[in-house]
């Protein structure tokens, strides 16, 4: 959420950073109801305080006997005391309304963030690993001889519907592996603090991470309230709503291995094959709560940890710094990094890594107080997938096929699934 205090302070600034993502300039409509919800403050204030000089006049005028003043006085007192209520209430429905229309304004690009309309225009800053050249035309993970038994759409969508899928045997193993060689790896090397969060959370934890107001229909809420959620980001961000951390604290770096759950609203037909955009589906969050000298150096440390993965399991990959135009909307920076899928010949998003600066903290009251003392501030956080354990299964499973339908794994996962190193044509573990 912006600070209408900066807004204030330079409107121009306010407009032009949200110019960059193509939306219209706002900050005269805000400035207009922040003046007005503070017209209606100093009034009351004003009033209270005629309020408080009459209450004090009333007992001396009882006290000299003089009834018409008295009564004068405490028909004042009265009549300012409603007053007063009246014009709070005004000034807390334009807070309201002003606070309403703040959480739902993008955050501002941070500077070196590459202008641009959409995909098309993000930036290229990294490129790891040669794709392989195979010797016969490459199919989508769902086609693999040795993956397509045990990848079951078919079964999902008469459970559950479209956008769903049934793993099952050497896949299903495989599938989870994964996932252990991820947080493990966070674990042991990359030093994060693993998490075992709920993936059910109240309205304020969706708002306090920007998922809310603006972005509700991209979620799934249950009759009673609670929201699945899109990620682990939102409980392990909202961990620290409301505190106030001592600098030394800092950082704190946290992942999990969750379900995840997305409508995928507005992606009608995008992606319909294969389990690349799912209802439900697995990922490693990492989150980090910095101080705010830090984030832009930690978000360097996060991208390289989900990087260091692909690298371990020889995915190749590339990473783009996403331009204004297809940045999400709390995001202050983001990178993409986008794994090789033979199968579509084509790189995929796999993990994305923001900073969000003090956007969500100031939503969530997050702060630490400096070192030396002083007036507390907000912290800043950020927020990265470490990595999608989907999009990776499908990754290794289409770089590493074979003619004849089966596939070679990473060594990496060899640990996990018992030494063995590669799933047959007929979907086994050899």
């Amino acid at each position: 959420m912006h600070d209408i205090r900066a807004i204030r302070d330079n409107p121009d600034a306010f407009d032009a950073a949200l110019a960059r993502r193509g939306d219209a300039p706002v900050s005269a409509a805000l400035l207009e109801l922040d003046a007005a919800r503070r017209g209606k403050i100093q009034a009351s204030e004003a009033a209270q305080a005629e309020q408080n000089k009459a209450s004090k006049q009333v007992g001396a005028a009882k006290a000299k006997g003089d009834e018409a003043e008295f009564e004068r006085l405490r028909a004042l007192v009265s009549e300012k005391k409603a007053e007063v209520a009246a014009m709070q209430a005004e000034a807390k429905a334009l807070d309201a309304q002003l606070t309403d229309q703040l959480a739902r304004i993008a955050n501002a690009p941070a500077e070196d963030v590459p202008d641009g309309a959409d995909e098309d225009d993000n930036v290229e800053v990294n490129r790891w690993g040669e794709p392989r050249a195979f010797d016969f035309a490459p199919k989508e993970h769902f086609d693999i001889a040795g993956v397509a038994a045990s990848m079951d759409f078919e079964l999902a969508a008469k459970i559950s519907g479209s956008r769903f899928v049934m793993l099952k045997g050497a896949v299903a193993r495989i599938h989870r592996a994964l996932a252990q060689f991820m947080i493990d790896t966070h674990v042991d090397e990359n030093g994060l603090t693993e998490v075992n969060s709920p993936v059910l959370v109240r309205d304020e934890a969706m708002y306090g991470t920007d998922k809310l107001p603006k972005f509700g229909e991209e979620s799934y809420q249950t009759t009673n309230g609670w929201w699945l959620v899109p990620t682990s980001e939102v409980p392990l961000t909202y961990s620290v709503a409301g505190d106030i951390l001592e600098a030394d604290a800092l950082p704190i770096r946290m992942t999990a291995h969750t379900l995840c759950f997305r409508s995928e609203a507005g992606s009608a037909g995008k992606d319909t094959a294969g389990m690349l955009r799912q209802h439900q589906f697995e990922k490693v969050e990492m989150v980090s709560v910095t101080h705010p000298d830090e984030s832009d150096a930690e978000q360097k440390r996060m991208l390289r940890c989900a990087e260091g993965l692909l690298e371990r399991l020889g995915v190749p990959y590339r990473t783009v710094i996403l331009c204004t135009g297809d940045m999400g909307f709390g995001a202050k920076r983001t990178y993409d990094i986008e794994a090789w899928l033979p199968g579509q010949n084509a790189y995929r998003e796999i993990s994305s890594v923001s900073t969000t600066g003090d956007f969500q903290a100031r939503r969530m009251n997050a702060r630490f107080r400096p070192e030396g003392g002083g007036k507390p501030e907000f912290l800043h956080t950020l927020n990265g997938s470490g990595l999608a354990v989907g999009r990776c299964l499908i990754a290794v499973l289409e770089n590493g096929q074979q003619a004849d339908g089966s596939v070679i794994l990473p060594d990496a996962i060899a640990p996990y699934l018992g030494g063995r190193k590669m799933l047959t044509a007929d979907g086994t573990l050899a």
